[in-house]
């Protein structure tokens, strides 16, 4: 089962960009965050041509937005909302196979790293603090889980290219990665990049839109992830950031994430 993830930053906008990769990566299941679009203008037919006729979908005009394009058929979809806010940042399904996936779009967090200043921040740190009460509230930690999407942090020091410049902006400051780690230990979720990628290795999925280069400065940070539970540790077999793609015609400013388990 070959998984991917990808913030889209507006689904229409970069449609052709969406058709490429599933041609060329051919994976099972692609989320989408930041889709940018209500759910009857979400361009679901060119998708399901290239084979992908599952699909779930929880947009909103404009803004935020997720997305699941899938192969393989699954039984129910639902959206949870957080911090009491309909503003389309989660998307759940259950495979056919047993798997439950999560899509999430974790709130940006705007650039002040001040809740009591910042009411984007503050927004963002509930939001964190509601998904490790989302799962905590879970019996059975034996479950087949998938958690993945554009979690807005970047959680290691090397998931960013200046940890010591970095500390007080937003995405890498101590309060965010200390709540992403409680979202983490809520479920025992397995990072799947870091699995196969050595914490001491820089390693990104992200780089701003206002770099002049980016390929030749390279400061990006890790803000995309794929997390297993447990009972699917075993299973995984590889993962890959697909960085080529920030230098295709029209990027987004992420890049897919992609893990592949044999189930």
């Amino acid at each position: 089962m070959k998984i991917a993830t990808w913030n889209i930053n507006s689904v229409r906008l970069r449609r052709n960009l969406v058709t490429r990769f599933l041609r060329a990566e051919q994976p099972d299941v692609l989320a989408l965050q930041e889709t940018k679009v209500v759910n009857d203008l979400f361009p679901a037919k060119p998708f399901a041509a290239l084979g992908y006729v599952h699909q779930a979908i929880h947009g909103q005009k404009g803004y935020h937005g997720v997305a699941l394009l899938s192969r393989l058929p699954f039984r129910e979809s639902r959206s949870q909302e957080f911090c009491s806010n309909s503003d389309c940042r989660h998307i759940q399904v259950r495979f056919e196979n047993g798997i439950e996936l999560h899509d999430f779009y974790v709130p940006a967090g705007g650039d002040i790293p001040d809740p009591k200043r910042n009411p984007k921040f503050a927004h963002k740190l509930d939001f964190l603090r509601e998904m490790c009460g989302f799962f905590e509230s879970r019996g059975n930690r034996g479950d087949a889980l998938v958690l993945l999407g554009d979690l807005n942090v970047a959680p290691l020091e090397h998931d960013v290219w200046s940890h010591r410049q970095l500390l007080d902006v937003v995405s890498h400051t101590p309060v965010e990665t200390a709540l992403l780690g409680d979202v983490k230990a809520s479920f025992e979720w397995i990072d799947v990049t870091r699995r196969f990628v050595p914490e001491n290795e820089k390693i990104f999925s992200w780089w701003s839109y206002r770099a002049v280069d980016w390929a030749a400065s390279d400061r990006g940070r890790r803000l995309d992830h794929i997390w297993v539970s447990p009972a699917l540790g075993s299973a995984l077999r590889s993962q890959a950031i697909v960085k080529k793609m920030r230098g295709w015609k029209l990027a987004s400013d992420h890049v897919p994430v992609v893990a592949e388990l044999a189930l």
